[in-house]
């Protein structure tokens, strides 16, 4: 079969043959339909996350994923019924984080995650999965499945973020998301039933689609380069709830101060080392007086997944439209690996899914 993946000492991935995976006992052979792309698999061909398999030179890519069961091999499910497989897996036999179900939850060196580190990811015609981590869609999801893993993301960022205000009554109205790239906007999208007024910061310049995508789920695009996080809640409002999603290092920090009382922020991007100068006075002073919280999350778990399913059903087929702005097979798949201002969301697509 052909998968796409990157060789270590290379920075750029290739289509390569491997054999057909055979399943094993409790897994099932799912039949790949897309593979979205996103920066971790670009942060993976650059060499700067990641690792390959153990013993081996190269890594397929892709981990966010949907597919058709092609042979359930005696699991609970059935041929045809479309399938998106989580991301992480045990590294060498069950550790207590898989015991308990909480995967995402686990350190590193006690997880592989597929297609990123240690484990063959999803962009290849089929792939193998134990059942426990194969989450069934609906059929009428199947061109979109790609986008639950990223939209689950979100759902564990916010579940977090609410369980930290667990202990009063918190009753959030205003977001700021930061960060306009697709995971901004899928959270700008999942955000939109629960708080009353939405903003986006990015740093990109009117005309633009990410703005104009913002600007139609009814949030208001804040432009970083007129006004900084600091000083969004003296030019907007103070924000119940910031969702940083952009790995810049000062945004961690700056999330402090554009927090309205009892606000918290959600941390997701994976910034690399450094130094800056901060006011730590300052902002241990707005932690403690003002009741304030930061939350780190990465990677989800299963029910994060589900959750997702249910979102991704009740986002706009118009809002999906715009957002994919690519999806390539393989005699194009290098389309979907571009990194420029007219691309949003890609996918590389081996199989439509053919309803039975």
């Amino acid at each position: 079969m052909n998968a796409i993946a990157v060789y270590e000492g290379a920075d750029e991935p290739v289509v390569t043959a491997k054999p057909r995976p055979e399943p094993a006992p409790g897994e099932a052979l799912v039949r790949t339909l897309r593979v979205g792309v996103d920066g971790t698999d670009h942060e993976v061909i650059a060499g700067g996350h990641g690792g390959t398999p153990a013993g081996e030179d190269h890594l397929v890519l892709g981990h966010e994923a949907v597919g058709v069961v092609e042979d359930p091999n005696d699991t609970p499910f059935e041929a045809g019924d479309v399938v998106v497989p989580t991301v992480r897996r045990p590294p060498n036999g069950a550790n207590e984080y898989f015991a308990r179900g909480e995967p995402d939850m686990a350190p590193d060196g006690e997880y592989h995650e597929r297609g990123i580190v240690g484990a063959h990811g999803f962009m290849a015609e089929y792939f193998t999965s134990p059942a426990e981590f194969l989450v069934e869609i609906p059929p009428a999801l199947a061109e979109w499945g790609f986008l639950v893993e990223p939209i689950s993301i979100a759902e564990k960022a916010i579940e977090h973020a609410y369980a930290s205000r667990s202990a009063f009554g918190w009753e959030p109205q205003s977001a700021l998301v930061l960060g306009n790239g697709s995971l901004g906007l899928l959270t700008v999208a999942t955000l939109d039933e629960e708080f009353d007024r939405i903003y986006c910061l990015g740093r990109r310049e009117r005309p633009d689609p990410t703005i104009d995508i913002i600007e139609s789920l009814g949030a208001t695009y804040v432009n970083s380069n007129d006004t900084a996080v600091p000083e969004v809640p003296e030019a907007y409002e103070p924000m119940d709830f910031v969702f940083e999603a952009t790995g810049y290092a000062p945004h961690a920090f700056e999330t402090i101060e554009a927090l309205a009382p009892n606000g918290v922020g959600a941390l997701l991007g994976v910034p690399g080392d450094w130094e800056f100068e901060v006011d730590g006075g300052r902002l241990h002073r707005e932690f403690v007086l003002h009741n304030k919280a930061l939350v780190g999350s990465v990677n989800s778990g299963y029910g994060h997944f589900e959750s997702a399913v249910e979102s991704l059903a009740a986002l706009p087929e118009s809002f999906l439209g715009d957002l994919v702005t690519g999806i390539h097979g393989l005699d194009d798949f290098e389309a979907a690996f571009a990194d420029d201002d007219t691309t949003i969301k890609t996918a590389v697509e081996f199989g439509a899914y053919e309803e039975r």
